[in-house]
């Protein structure tokens, strides 16, 4: 009997041991494991990825949050912008999805139609765009055509006679797709040579003569990079791209406002509604939803900073931020288009 209460009340004490150890097991995560936002921060360099070559205005917009943002960061890490640039950022935004931590120690600016390329049939893009963290667009973009003092283009109406030669950077980019559309659904006479690095080399070879202009150049880059070509009437402003006029174009026309049929309207919302997005900066799916929290408000907060706006002042770089909830909106919205709109749009690019 004396054997028998022994058993049990040392069986007894050693569930209780367990019961205890257990515990603390189960509590060492919360404890000694799980590293607060400023504690994983801390110390750290986060990369900013840019899809395109130094000195355009995607690497332009980059460079300056870069600059900032940090302080807005809990651990106050450095972010170090890199540039890797190929196939007008096809090349990063695959690799943002497929490869890059997701840890919120990389994020990365594409192109603002480059999410949209699965919609539009690119078998290149390995990427499902709503998965993404949108993290935020430095501006709501309007983006324009422009031809060469010496083409003897000076309006839209030009263009439906007249060929223009101008310069892209790849197929899925806006200097390649928007002059394509265009010509597809409003039948202007543009030819496109593309395979240049980046907005930078287009505007070399504008100078050079290899190209007699560009379609699907953002205006803030235009005020940021060359306002002395505007300034000088080194270019005319043929027509904008976008769903709505830029305040300081009002009398360049808009392409929504160009198109006849319901259809025509269609197409150039889908293609343009990206404009939205005018540079748009996201990490990859799966970031911890605390450290996702954290960059976008990191961003929007940089947004407002005093001395970033003073810096993009200086600059000439337009900044009309857009939050990253309501990019993620957006993205979600246009790969609702009805299928038949979007694959008609896809068949006009290529």
């Amino acid at each position: 009997m004396a054997f028998g209460l022994f058993v049990r009340s040392t069986t007894t004490a050693l569930l209780v041991v367990s019961s205890v150890l257990v515990a603390s097991v189960l509590a060492m995560p919360v404890r000694g494991w799980a590293q607060s936002p400023a504690e994983f921060y801390k110390g750290k360099n986060i990369d900013l990825l840019i899809g395109y070559s130094v000195g355009g205005a995607y690497d332009l917009y980059a460079r300056l949050l870069a600059r900032h943002m940090g302080k807005y960061i809990p651990g106050n890490p450095t972010v170090v912008p890199k540039n890797m640039e190929g196939a007008g950022s096809l090349r990063l935004a695959n690799w943002l999805y497929n490869v890059a931590p997701k840890d919120g120690s990389a994020f990365g600016i594409i192109g603002r139609g480059t999410g949209f390329d699965p919609l539009l049939g690119n078998k290149s893009a390995q990427f499902d765009a709503p998965k993404f963290i949108w993290v935020g667009s430095a501006n709501n973009e309007v983006s324009i055509c422009v031809a060469w003092q010496t083409t003897g283009i000076t309006k839209f109406e030009d263009l439906l006679t007249k060929e223009l030669v101008v310069g892209g950077t790849s197929a899925s980019a806006d200097t390649d797709q928007f002059p394509r559309i265009t010509n597809a659904v409003l039948g202007t006479k543009m030819r496109i040579i593309t395979g240049y690095p980046g907005g930078n080399e287009v505007g070399l070879a504008m100078e050079r003569g290899e190209v007699q202009g560009r379609c699907g150049w953002s205006w803030s880059s235009v005020k940021s990079t060359h306002q002395q070509w505007y300034d000088q009437k080194k270019i005319n402003v043929l027509v904008q791209l976008a769903l709505s006029k830029h305040p300081e174009l009002p009398n360049v026309p808009l392409i929504i406002d160009l198109a006849k049929t319901d259809e025509q309207r269609q197409i150039l919302k889908l293609i343009f509604a990206r404009q939205v997005m005018g540079r748009p900066f996201l990490a990859p799916p799966g970031v911890p939803a605390e450290r996702a929290t954290i960059l976008r408000k990191a961003f929007m907060d940089t947004m407002k900073d005093k001395d970033f706006l003073a810096d993009a002042d200086k600059a000439h770089m337009e900044i009309t931020p857009v939050p990253g909830d309501q990019l993620e909106t957006l993205v979600k919205e246009i790969y609702a288009t009805p299928p038949e709109i979007a694959q008609k749009a896809a068949s006009l690019l290529k």
